[in-house]
């Protein structure tokens, strides 16, 4: 039973009063885009996500994806999906007006994906790859290819994909062998092979545009030799239609344990056609334009289950009859109680809501940095907005998908017996979760990402907006005299002392022993998502309060409850963080202490 309604009320609040005053400013470039406005895309978006997507999702998994004769094919359903969600425009919503685009807010477009990711994330990765293509080939292709590929490809006609790994290199991309001769011409001709290839190829697109890591002949070793190349599996016309093949071809699908609705392929580049993008030997940076978007896609994609999953749960808790509540029957009039009476069940269904709450408050924040970070006139701000999204893009990708998958878990768990079998459709929430905690850098090289090269950064100024923003909140709240906001703030400054003092810890041992650093990452990117978390949820109850305060009339019962919701993890969540500053305190010690021989 995958059940799924966006919450709207919650988009609605992180998007125009959660951070009203979030330290961005307003953005000239978005004034035409009213509130009333951007809630109508949201609620567009809401029944496409339920009308279109959910309803394939499930059958998607059970039938997957096809390869047979070299033909890549999508799950009944995804192609007329994919149509529609093409014709809507809502493949093109956050791209650049210049090339098709509808250039809305990024904040926006983070919440439609978070629809999207909800009710089918196998789906998601078709547009969501092609929209991560095209940011880089705007940052950094020439003029040429930008006219011959962005207008199809911001447009959905085309599709786009992102080709680093290679069988015997994931992550260390140093080691790739995938090589690029130039030609006469200024192209390229590229031979090599590439694995795990999400939305490689495809039924839903006229043509499917690659971007290669590949190596010139005489480049550097290492990643300081890789370059970026465009190669399209179809050659265009000059008339931008769609010509010759290229000598790009599909070796096969990976079988997976989710997303079985996402053709995730093994490609072959044999002398392919392709073209520089940005400069010789400067691939990674032009890649990572791409793979730092994909990041904060893959973290939304942890939101999203973790929504379905809650969603789905709590329909369930309230429907399955079994026992009655500890402190009397709550429904006499039937056999038995909702499971939704017990505290165990209840304890699972708050932490879902908690961290879906409070991963969608962060994600919100991190997105208007985004839009700040592009689009803000004072550089000042730009500058602020760079910093924070270098800072929390790595806590993104990992808290999101990390909590999501537990959160998966905690659905099947709800579900009991029947959670365990395809017949409810929650077992694939998990199995789907499970793969955002790997790719895009599993979430252990996002921890290494964060304390190696986000912390020392720039003298450690990429820290300042996320510490000025939780001391200054702190520090407001501080005198407030309401007891739940008390000990919210009091919540809050703990855990915020822990991150301040794991952070000095870090500094302080990292500079002398590397792996000191390593060994203290992974609980430090949960700490300091978890202090992310806890500004959040300690602003939105001081709005909350306010509201009430004022007279809140229809909206009463949702400000009740976002105080209540912040109550369960400022009691039950954030203590997590003192024990997170005590591992990072004890070091590597016992983690390095047993000899390789003894494992």
């Amino acid at each position: 039973m995958q059940v799924y309604d966006a919450p709207l009320r919650d988009m609605r609040f992180v998007l125009h009063e959660l951070f009203a005053d979030d330290g961005f400013g307003g953005l000239k470039k978005f004034e035409e885009f009213t509130p009333d406005l951007l809630d109508a895309v949201l609620e567009e978006a809401n029944k496409v996500a339920k009308d279109v997507l959910l309803p394939i999702n499930a059958p998607g998994d059970i039938e997957g994806c096809t390869y047979e004769n070299g033909v890549v094919r999508t799950p009944k359903g995804f192609k007329a999906a994919y149509d529609t969600f093409r014709e809507g425009g809502w493949a093109s919503l956050a791209s650049d007006p210049e090339w098709g685009g509808q250039g809305l807010p990024e904040s926006v477009n983070k919440l439609v994906e978070e629809m999207i990711c909800a009710t089918n994330v196998s789906f998601s990765l078709y547009p969501g790859l092609t929209h991560g293509a095209t940011t880089a080939i705007e940052g950094h292709a020439s003029d040429e290819l930008k006219h011959a590929y962005l207008p199809k490809m911001v447009s959905g006609e085309w599709s786009g994909t992102m080709c680093l790994t290679e069988s015997h290199c994931g992550t260390d991309l140093g080691l790739l062998r995938t090589k690029a001769d130039p030609q006469p011409d200024g192209s390229f001709k590229i031979t090599g092979s590439k694995i795990f290839i999400s939305a490689g190829d495809h039924d839903l697109t006229d043509n499917v545009i690659h971007l290669v890591l590949a190596r010139i002949a005489d480049a550097p070793a290492g990643v300081k030799g890789i370059s970026l190349f465009l190669v399209p599996k179809f050659m265009p016309n000059d008339d931008g239609s769609v010509g010759a093949r290229n000598g790009v071809s599909v070796a096969g699908i990976e079988h997976k344990m989710g997303l079985k609705a996402s053709a995730t392929c093994q490609i072959n580049f044999d002398d392919a056609t392709g073209w520089l993008v940005g400069q010789p030997h400067k691939g990674m940076a032009a890649m990572f334009t791409m793979m730092n978007t994909e990041r904060v896609s893959v973290g939304v994609q942890g939101l999203g289950i973790n929504e379905i999953a809650y969603q789905s749960a709590v329909a369930y808790a309230k429907e399955r009859l079994q026992g009655r509540s500890l402190s009397g029957a709550k429904r006499p009039d039937l056999a038995a109680d909702p499971i939704i009476v017990h505290p165990d069940v209840r304890r699972m269904l708050m932490t879902m809501r908690v961290y879906a709450e409070g991963c969608r408050a962060l994600g919100q924040w991190c997105a208007r940095a985004l839009d700040a970070e592009k689009h803000s006139d004072d550089p000042e701000v730009k500058q602020r907005a760079t910093d924070f999204v270098a800072l929390m893009t790595p806590v993104v990708k990992a808290l999101f998908t990390d909590l999501g998958f537990d959160a998966a878990n905690l659905a099947v768990q709800t579900y009991g017996g029947h959670g365990y079998i395809r017949e409810h459709g929650v077992e694939q929430f998990a199995r789907d979760a499970r793969i955002a905690m790997i790719y895009e850098g599993t979430n252990g090289v996002q921890a290494l990402d964060l304390v190696g090269r986000k912390l020392p950064a720039n003298m450690g100024r990429n820290l300042r907006p996320f510490f000025h923003a939780v001391s200054n909140l702190c520090e407001e709240m501080a005198p407030k005299q309401d007891k739940a906001l008390k000990a919210y703030t009091g919540g809050l400054q703990q855990a915020f002392g822990a991150l301040q003092l794991s952070t000095a810890t870090i500094a302080q041992k990292g500079m002398k022993d590397p792996e000191e650093a390593g060994a203290a990452a992974t609980d430090y990117l949960r700490l300091m998502g978890l202090v992310g978390m806890g500004y959040c949820f300690l602003k939105a109850s001081k709005i909350a309060y306010a509201k009430l305060a004022e007279g809140a009339g229809d909206d009463e019962g949702f400000y009740k409850a976002k105080i209540a919701t912040a109550g369960f993890f400022f009691d039950r969540i954030l203590p997590q963080a003192t024990a997170m500053f005590l591992a990072i305190k004890s070091g590597k010690r016992s983690l390095m202490a047993l000899d390789e021989a003894a494992f």
